[in-house]
């Protein structure tokens, strides 16, 4: 790892979705699924209403004259289109109702002007074609009642014929507006009879995996009908099940290599060139837990929420509920690093569990380069962590080179490094460095109905989106 470098300065810039208070937020509008296409230039929304939104960058012409101009502008995106992908459904052999929330979006590589993404619920992939189309209507001729009869009366005939020739106007298609359609082109059903949790395009271009509670299928994007079980961890005796498959990813390079995450802390990386059902993994990545923390809750607090790999494929990162962790794919003993996000949760652990809330799922994101890593927390409370930054120092978040922001409605002229005396909940002293002690933070004062459950890294350039509640926040740096 390289030394560590200045902390960047993160700003607010756009917010989408309705300013109503969190207790107003409807079910169906809250945002489920964020995902940047492979340019940047794009990112799509997902709700639980089964909703995709799509939002375009902004290209400024003025800026794009000058790069000193283009590095101090503020990047803006705008709205491109909007469809319904899913519809709710009732699974009449197991008398369950099928939600129609979007679990994961990922957008296919382009290889025209028309983008391609999938989306799941908890049931059924979808591949989508979003394109521009051109709603043509024929033009009207300059022979009064020509159009539209069978024949011409005489008085229409004499009118016709006093017109010159060269003054008729022939009928003619033309374009009247163009506007963003959305078309599935196909649909992948009835290959998983659990809650599928994950999707994951392979860097071939043409693959991609889904991952339910106990298994992983291999589609090809041009198949819908046929799918390859490369992972089944369900016992014989269901009563004898003990973990759970909660994420899966593709490495980014090498297209037989995948991993996936459980909820009992490990993962595991497979290679389909080794066997047809990659069960015997190749490397198992896990932590021994102290004893002296273990309790009633250590099983479901080490269930791993997220996991993703760097773009270069050399690291992974998960989050558990407490913390985010930063593998080297070279060691599998221990992480390289650890930092605990919520530790300032473990005496109100019990709380947590009567509410629900232990049981949240929050995602984790890297930066282009690997350096910066992301990840949400309550009160809608996001962090940002400089991997380069060492370890230690003065307790459980300053030590870690980590930047609180909070992302809210109505935000704040100017972004503050570190907690701001509201972050703080209650804290009267200014935090010294860029990072916070979990002491800082009160638990008791966090307002447990905001979740930044859902975080996002562009894949060029320092902008990040987070998804919580009915909103989608964009920073920048």
């Amino acid at each position: 790892m390289s030394s560590s470098s200045e902390p960047l300065d993160w700003k607010f810039t756009q917010v989408f979705g309705d300013r109503s208070p969190v207790e107003e937020v409807t079910d169906v509008d809250v945002v489920s699924a964020i995902e940047f296409d492979e340019t940047g230039d794009y990112i799509a929304a997902g709700d639980r209403g089964g909703r995709i939104v799509i939002f375009e960058r902004a290209q400024d012409k003025q800026h794009a004259t000058s790069k000193k101009k283009e590095n101090k502008s503020t990047p803006e995106y705008k709205f491109h289109a909007e469809f319904q992908s899913h519809e709710p459904e009732f699974d009449y052999l197991k008398s369950l109702e099928i939600e129609e929330k979007i679990n994961k979006i990922k957008w296919v590589p382009r290889q025209n002007n028309a983008h391609f993404l999938l989306t799941t619920n908890d049931k059924t992939i979808k591949l989508w074609k979003v394109h521009e189309k051109k709603v043509k209507q024929v033009s009207t001729s300059n022979v009064t009642g020509l159009a539209g009869h069978n024949g011409l009366t005489p008085a229409l005939r004499s009118a016709a014929a006093a017109i010159p020739i060269s003054q008729i106007k022939v009928p003619r298609l033309t374009t009247r507006e163009t506007v963003v359609a959305a078309a599935p082109r196909r649909v992948f059903a009835n290959a998983h009879a659990y809650h599928i949790n994950s999707i994951s395009l392979n860097s071939d271009g043409e693959t991609y995996i889904s991952s339910d509670d106990l298994r992983i299928n291999l589609w090809n994007l041009a198949i819908s009908d046929q799918s390859f079980n490369i992972v089944d961890i369900k016992p014989a005796n269901m009563e004898e099940l003990t973990e759970v498959i909660t994420s899966a990813e593709f490495h980014p390079h090498h297209c037989n290599l995948f991993m996936y995450s459980s909820s009992k802390g490990t993962i595991k990386l497979g290679d389909m060139r080794s066997a047809a059902l990659c069960d015997r993994s190749a490397k198992t990545f896990e932590e021994e837990e102290d004893p002296a923390n273990k309790s009633f809750f250590s099983e479901i607090i080490s269930s791993i929420s997220d996991i993703k790999f760097s773009r270069d494929g050399r690291y992974i990162l998960s989050r558990d509920y407490l913390t985010l962790k930063l593998w080297d794919i070279n060691m599998d003993s221990k992480p390289v690093r650890s930092i605990p996000i919520h530790d300032y949760l473990r005496g109100k652990l019990c709380d947590l569990y009567e509410n629900d809330c232990i049981f949240d799922k929050y995602e984790c994101a890297m930066n282009h380069d690997g350096s910066q890593i992301l990840t949400g927390s309550y009160n809608n409370y996001f962090w940002i962590y400089d991997r380069n930054t060492p370890s230690g120092g003065k307790g459980d978040g300053a030590g870690y080179g980590g930047i609180c922001l909070e992302a809210t409605k109505f935000p704040p002229k100017q972004a503050k490094k570190g907690l701001s005396q509201k972050m703080k909940l209650g804290r009267k002293k200014e935090p010294k460095g860029p990072g916070v002690a979990s002491a800082d933070i009160n638990p008791d004062a966090i307002d447990y109905a905001k979740k930044a459950l859902h975080v996002t890294w562009h894949p060029r350039e320092n902008i990040i989106a987070v998804g919580a509640a009915n909103n989608l926040y964009l920073y920048a740096a």
